[in-house]
């Protein structure tokens, strides 16, 4: 039994603005499976029957982390992760891996099977494009104030710091494109 699994589930990290939701965008047109936290979140904050807005969102994030343990959004994703795995999926994409405590937990529970891929951008560049994005727009200091709040906090710089993968996203949307593909062929063949 080769210890390289066939199984591979791709998860891009980096802080706000750098590409994220494009290159996971980007990889579900292609077809290929997501399992988003953030879902989870609005599933579970529709359940209560509570309207879905960022505050209802973080208190209820807070709440079954608080329930339920820091790793209980992890768990839930691992758990879908499982039934895609066994329903025959190969490579799964993970949308919103961010803590370093819920990094770990992946890579005891997929020995082999996680792939990581940092998008990095400088951060002139990320905050210019969080200042002229049309929803949820960032100042300066927001987005200084965001960032900071989401290494301290978060612990997001971890798993950006020891990614398999760096992206460098700073040209075009294309370019980004192009590299991702360029990168999945490679990890197939790894």
């Amino acid at each position: 039994m080769s210890h390289h699994s066939s199984k591979k589930i791709i998860a891009f990290v980096g802080l706000p603005g750098a590409g994220k939701s494009s290159a996971v965008n980007y990889l579900t047109a292609k077809g290929l499976p997501k399992v988003y936290v953030g879902g989870l979140i609005v599933e579970g904050v529709k359940a209560l029957g509570l309207p879905v807005n960022p505050q209802n969102e973080r208190e209820y994030r807070e709440r079954m982390r608080h329930e339920h343990g820091n790793d209980y959004f992890i768990r839930q994703c691992a758990k879908q992760i499982n039934h895609l795995f066994e329903a025959g999926q190969h490579t799964v994409v993970l949308d919103g891996l961010y803590t370093w405590t819920e990094y770990k937990y992946l890579k005891h529970k997929f020995p082999g099977e996680l792939v990581t891929i940092a998008i990095v951008v400088p951060r002139h560049e990320r905050h210019h494009r969080l200042a002229v994005r049309p929803i949820r727009p960032l100042t300066e200091a927001e987005a200084t104030e965001r960032d900071w709040a989401e290494i301290e906090n978060l612990e997001k710089g971890g798993p950006i710091a020891i990614a398999d993968y760096f992206l460098y996203n700073n040209t075009s949307i294309d370019a980004l494109h192009t590299d991702i593909d360029a990168l999945l062929h490679q990890i197939e063949l790894e």
